[in-house]
């Protein structure tokens, strides 16, 4: 398995939290928790990559990478 490291940032609104990955354009989810929220993006970015290489879509790699 291919291990891919994509940047994630993660937003608190009034109605939970938000987090998208800017690598992947179209990739994002919510929650009402922030651990909540942190699981559905790890599984929205898989779905996401899943379904790019099965389009034989090339996946962008990242320049810059913070943890």
């Amino acid at each position: 398995m291919k291990v891919y490291k994509v940047s994630v940032i993660i937003e608190k609104d009034e109605d939970g939290y938000f987090a998208y990955c800017p690598e992947l354009q179209g990739c994002y989810t919510q929650g009402d928790t922030y651990e909540e929220v942190l699981e559905n993006i790890k599984d929205a970015i898989r779905l996401h990559i899943i379904d790019r290489l099965e389009e034989g879509e090339k996946i962008p790699k990242v320049e810059n990478f913070q943890e």
